[in-house]
C-alpha cells in the first residue's frame, strides 16, 4: 500500500506505533537511519529531521556537516521483527541541504532523477535482481566465522540444506513488508543462498534490495548465524553475486531493447567500479559463472548478459557482473543511462558469442573487450569516463575513484 502523508500520521496514531525509523543510504549503500517518535513526525514532513552528516562515508566534513532527512511516505512499513505493541516503523528519505536543495550525495534522488530522463525520452525500466549470500556459523563470542551452515551444493534439499527455514522466515518476512520474492534456493557454496526479486519499477526495485540485505542479516542473526553479502567471502568457492534482471520499453511499438543492451555493454567497464565497490569483487570475476568479458548471449551463463529463455512479460536481460557491496539506486542509476545511451545512438547489438568463455580458446578470448581486472583498474575507467561524469555527480565519482 503507499500510504499519503495524512494517512501516516493515522496509522501512526492508530496502531500504536512507537518508534519511526528514517531510513537513507551512504554513498556506498549501507543502509543508515534515526529513530524519531511520533511527536515529531509532523515536523519531519514540514521541515526534515536534521543530522550529523560529517560521519557518514562521503557526505562531508565538519565544516559542512548539517543536513536534513525528508520521509517519503510512500514507503512506509512496518518492521515484522519488533514488538507488536509499540511498533516500529519504516520510512525512506529525501536528503537536503539546509536550504532545501537537493544533497548531491543522495543516491535514492540519483535514480529518481534517472528515472525522469527515461520519462523524458519515452523510455520506462523495469528491474529484478537475484542477490546470493552466504550464511556462516558463529563462534563462542557470537562473533561471524567462515564455516558455512551447512555443505550443500546447488538447489539441495534438506537436511542436506540447512538454510531452507532461514530461507523461508526471510521470503515471509519480506512479504509482511509489502515485498514479493520470486523464489529462493541453495545456491553452488556451502552455505550460499539465493533469492530472486519480481520485476519492479527502478526505485522499488532498489528500495526492495536495501531493505532485503537488512532483513537477511536481522534473520540470520535472530537464528544464531551471520549473513555474509561480500563479494568473496572464501577463497575457493563460488562469490556472491546480484545478478540484475532488466528491460525497457518506448512510447511507440519500436523495439529499443537491443539498443539498450548494446549501451549497457559500450558503457560496461566504465561502470564497473560501481557494480563492484571491492578488491574481493575482482576476485570473483571471471570465476564460478561471474563474467570477465563484456559479451554478450541467449541463455550462456559465462558472459556478462545473457538472455534468459523467457515468454511475455517474462523476457529480459541479466547482467551478471554486479555484487551485492553494490549500492543498487546507483547501479540503476547507471543502467538506465547506459540503456538510454545506447538508445538515443541507436546502437547496435554486436554478434553474440554463443561459446562457453571459461573454457574456450586463448585465441578468441584475446578478441573480446575485458571487465577491469582490479579495483585500480576500474577506477581509472571511471575517472577518464565522460559518461561516468555526465551522469554522476563528483562527490561520487571521487568517493569511488580516489
Amino acid at each position: 500500500m503507499k500510504y499519503s502523508k495524512q494517512e501516516v500520521m493515522q496509522f501512526v496514531c492508530e496502531e500504536d506505533v512507537k518508534f519511526i525509523r528514517l531510513a537513507f543510504c551512504d554513498i556506498f549503500g549501507r543502509q543508515k537511519n534515526i529513530s524519531i517518535q511520533p511527536g515529531e513526525l509532523e515536523r519531519a514532513f514540514d521541515t526534515g529531521i536534521a543530522f550529523d552528516a560529517s560521519s557518514i562515508a562521503g557526505f562531508g566534513d565538519e565544516l559542512h556537516s548539517d543536513l536534513f532527512l525528508h520521509p517519503e511516505p510512500s514507503t512506509l512499513v512496518v518492521l515484522p521483527w519488533r514488538p507488536e505493541h509499540g511498533r516500529v516503523v519504516r520510512m525512506f528519505c529525501d536528503i537536503t541541504w539546509p536550504d532545501g536543495t537537493p544533497f548531491d550525495g543522495d543516491s535514492r534522488q540519483l535514480l529518481k532523477n534517472a528515472i525522469a530522463d527515461a520519462e523524458k525520452a519515452g523510455c520506462s525500466f523495469r528491474f529484478g535482481a537475484e542477490l546470493e549470500f552466504y550464511l556462516f556459523e558463529l563462534d563462542e563470542r557470537g562473533k561471524p566465522t567462515k564455516i558455512p551452515c551447512d555443505e550443500a551444493g546447488y538447489m539441495d534439499i534438506a537436511p542436506d540444506d540447512r538454510g531452507e527455514n532461514i530461507r523461508r522466515e526471510i521470503c515471509l518476512t519480506l512479504e509482511q513488508m509489502g515485498i514479493t520474492p520470486e523464489s529462493s534456493h541453495h545456491e553452488g557454496g556451502p552455505g550460499q543462498n539465493e533469492i530472486d526479486f519480481r520485476y519492479s519499477d527502478p526505485l522499488t526495485a532498489a528500495d526492495n534490495a536495501v531493505t532485503f540485505c537488512a532483513v537477511v542479516k536481522t534473520i540470520a542473526s535472530r537464528n544464531g548465524i551471520a549473513a555474509d553479502f561480500s563479494p568473496k567471502p572464501l577463497e575457493d568457492r563460488p562469490g556472491n553475486g546480484m545478478h540484475v534482471n532488466f528491460s525497457v520499453k518506448g512510447s511507440d511499438d519500436r523495439s529499443i531493447m537491443p539498443s539498450a543492451i548494446a549501451g549497457v555493454l559500450e558503457n560496461a567497464a566504465d561502470m564497473t567500479v560501481f557494480l563492484n565497490t571491492t578488491e574481493k569483487s575482482y576476485e570473483r570475476l571471471g570465476q564460478d559463472k561471474a563474467p570477465r568479458y563484456i559479451s554478450w548471449s541467449a541463455e550462456n551463463r559465462s558472459q556478462l548478459i545473457r538472455i534468459p529463455a523467457a515468454f511475455g512479460d517474462s523476457k529480459r536481460a541479466e547482467l551478471r557482473s554486479p555484487d551485492p557491496c553494490a549500492n543498487p539506486y546507483i547501479v540503476y542509476t547507471l543502467m538506465i543511462y547506459a540503456g538510454l545511451d545506447g538508445i538515443s545512438k541507436q546502437l547496435e547489438l554486436p554478434p553474440a558469442v554463443d561459446i562457453n568463455l571459461f573454457t574456450t580458446e586463448p585465441e578468441i578470448l584475446s578478441s573480446l573487450r575485458r571487465l577491469p581486472a582490479s579495483l585500480e583498474q576500474a577506477q581509472a575507467a571511471a575517472r577518464e569516463s565522460s559518461f561516468i561524469r555526465t551522469h554522476l555527480p563528483e562527490r561520487i565519482v571521487s568517493a569511488y575513484t580516489k
